[in-house]
């Protein structure tokens, strides 16, 4: 017997159309709340391995990988947990469903560790055309580490193209003369080089601090890769208005360069925490190449 302060019974059907339309709306103000990103900017939660079918063939101008290196880094998962042959062969695997996404004029760069180098790069140039091999100097101080072999301080950087027919534009990437050099080198041969005037080629020793703990650009990621270096790839490497495939995105700095640079970019990460943080990165990105736009 319902007491008559009770409210009266609502029927099962409106309870259940009731809890839809809060969960939809939740849905909408939990989307809403999410950083906004450009429309050109696709940052994917899921696994490139399993996905990869969902992306067109020949529709990528430049992929930039920086996979995990299966040396048992920590990224909130197992997926670092492979070595020797059982992370070849899932290198071989991922690679093989990256390169046929890639133009006739597109290219890649895989960073990779001096440990498995070798073999991913017979294996790369089975498939594609070597252009350089880069060696990226961290810039790491002296302090102590191994006594049984010399420190290593680099990372691997393989440049592969799908052609010799490959896009590569210099001009955006070159490094300007400081003053004295330029003046130095300023003789009546070389007025008016573009070399002179623009820069120099970047060579193929990238000497450029790894992110320490302290860096503004740093955030929550053990082997967050420095944007001078992953733009420079972009710039040179992917055509304006073009598109990059970052096929382990991590905390998003490829997406931030294309943001940047105003390319189109599709990035698969499998942890949710680097896609959020990666979301962060890019609106903060865009809202600022707008404001300096305005």
């Amino acid at each position: 017997m319902r007491d008559e302060f009770d409210e009266p019974p609502v029927p099962e059907a409106e309870v259940s159309a009731g809890a839809v339309a809060i969960e939809a709306a939740e849905a909408r103000a939990s989307v809403s709340a999410l950083p906004a990103v450009p429309g050109t900017i696709r940052l994917l939660n899921r696994d490139f391995l399993t996905d990869a079918a969902n992306l067109p063939d020949a529709s990528i101008d430049l992929i930039v990988a920086d996979p995990p290196y299966g040396l048992g880094k920590d990224y909130g998962n197992d997926s670092d947990m492979r070595s020797g042959e059982d992370f070849l062969a899932w290198t071989y695997e991922w690679l093989g469903l990256a390169i046929p996404k890639l133009k006739p004029t597109g290219s890649l760069y895989v960073f990779c560790t001096w440990q498995y180098a070798p073999e991913i790069f017979v294996y790369l140039k089975s498939k594609l055309t070597m252009i350089n091999e880069i060696v990226w100097d961290r810039r790491v101080p002296s302090m102590g580490g191994t006594t049984r072999r010399f420190t290593s301080v680099h990372d691997n950087i393989g440049f592969f193209a799908v052609s010799r027919d490959y896009y590569f534009d210099l001009d955006p990437v070159r490094i300007p003369y400081d003053a004295a050099t330029k003046k130095a080198r300023s003789r009546k041969l070389f007025e008016g080089s573009k070399w002179l005037e623009l820069g120099y080629n970047p060579k193929d020793v990238w000497s450029v601090s790894r992110l320490h703990r302290q860096h503004a650009e740093r955030v929550d990621h053990p082997t967050q890769k420095p944007l001078e270096i992953v733009e420079r790839m972009v710039l040179a490497s992917c055509p304006p208005g073009g598109r990059v495939l970052d096929p382990f995105m991590g905390s998003g700095t490829t997406a931030v360069a294309c943001a940047r640079q105003q390319r189109e970019f599709v990035g698969y990460e499998i942890n949710e925490s680097y896609c959020a943080i990666a979301r962060e990165r890019v609106s903060a990105a865009a809202a600022t190449s707008v404001a300096a736009g305005a």
